[in-house]
């Protein structure tokens, strides 16, 4: 039985939506600190370790209490973003921010609040939020650290579109023929990750990343808690897995990392995992279904829905076979600086996951064999 095709199905349009968060253009135009000249020379500062120019630079950009309040969401996430970047900065050269500016920490506090995000700036601000032009924020101003941003913020409107087709998935059952047409347009969604992650592989040298850019996504400390930096390590793959196995079929230290994870997303992305965690997912449904049905002669929409299944989980795994190459090369003991990759996690934690979703594409697919093999 051979894989039926992906039907091209558009990407969400973001700006069509009234989510704040999803008003791509208008944070990344935003400057509401007026931090373009600051941003533009950073890479510099960085460069000469000017730990007292960052400090300046910074305690230049923080706003008034009054100001901070009359930000609008918008205003409020490019503010983030721009103070989010020079204070990771100073961290990077060994002084915690709010150390060097404590005044800045209830600016931290109030945009998190306002934006219902963490008091420190993420991945979305690092790249989707970040402007693409001659406007980028960026640490070193190396042609990779662009790359690498490019990379995640190709793949932020898949990423919307797989919540979308998962939010779809997880209220049909095996039976409706709409659910291997949910699981066929996830799976064009996630193959854009194996497109980042292959053209990441192209232009960003493991070791640039290992000993250059990842001393740049250190934690640091707001109000008593520490807080990763913006890494890519923060994309959430983790909200498709939780719809297509992990809800019902994962194990302990890829379910620490995701709860440790979770805080770091967008808010609506958060209410999904809420609503979907512990649900059964698309593996446990199909596997309760096929146990019920004589195993050589599945009902078409059932077996319509394996291959389906299958489909989208070969690609997961294959972006995860890659991932865990070029982290291993980053993460070799002649290259890295850190035990830990950029999200916190084990370099061991990328082995056992793309180990699960192995075994769950293998269970899958092992439906289909009777069928296949009988005709």
């Amino acid at each position: 039985m051979s894989s039926q095709p992906v039907t091209a199905v558009p990407l969400v349009d973001l700006a069509a939506r009234q989510e704040p968060l999803y008003r791509i253009a208008e944070i990344c135009e935003a400057d509401p600190l007026g931090a373009d000249g600051v941003c533009r020379v950073l890479p510099a500062m960085n460069e000469a370790a000017d730990i007292a120019a960052l400090t300046v630079a910074l305690r230049s950009l923080v706003p008034g209490p009054d100001r901070t309040a009359a930000f609008d969401t918008v205003s409020a996430l490019a503010a983030m973003r721009d103070l989010g970047i020079v204070a990771g900065s100073l961290k990077r050269h060994g002084v915690q921010p709010l150390d060097a500016a404590p005044e800045l920490l209830p600016v931290l506090v109030e945009l998190g609040h306002r934006t219902d995000m963490i008091p420190r700036d993420t991945v979305h601000h690092y790249t989707a939020w970040n402007p693409a032009d001659g406007r980028r924020r960026m640490y070193t101003g190396d042609p990779m650290e662009a790359c690498l941003q490019d990379a995640v913020r190709m793949v932020f409107p898949s990423l919307v579109a797989s919540l979308a087709t998962c939010e779809q998935l997880a209220g049909l059952e095996p039976y409706d023929p709409a659910f291997a047409l949910a699981l066929r347009r996830t799976d064009r969604h996630v193959r854009a990750m194996v497109a980042a992650i292959d053209y990441t592989v192209a232009h960003v040298s493991p070791v640039y990343f290992a000993q250059v850019l990842r001393p740049y996504f250190e934690e640091f400390t707001v109000d008593g808690r520490d807080y990763l930096g913006p890494a890519a390590a923060q994309v959430p793959l983790w909200l498709v897995d939780l719809t297509l196995w992990q809800s019902d079929r994962s194990g302990p230290s890829y379910d620490s990392f995701i709860a440790e994870s979770v805080p770091y997303s967008l808010p609506s992305w958060r209410a999904f995992h809420a609503a979907h965690a512990g649900s059964p997912s698309a593996v446990g449904k199909l596997s309760a279904a096929v146990s019920w049905e004589n195993a050589d002669r599945l009902p078409a929409p059932l077996a319509d829905a394996a291959l389906a299944l299958t489909d989208v989980l070969r690609t997961l795994k294959t972006f995860r076979a890659r991932h865990i190459t070029i982290a291993r090369k980053a993460y070799s003991d002649d290259v890295r600086l850190y035990e830990n990759g950029s999200g916190g996690a084990p370099i061991e934690l990328l082995r056992s996951v793309l180990d699960l979703t192995r075994d769950n594409e293998t269970l899958v697919r092992r439906s289909t064999r009777p069928r296949t093999q009988a005709a």
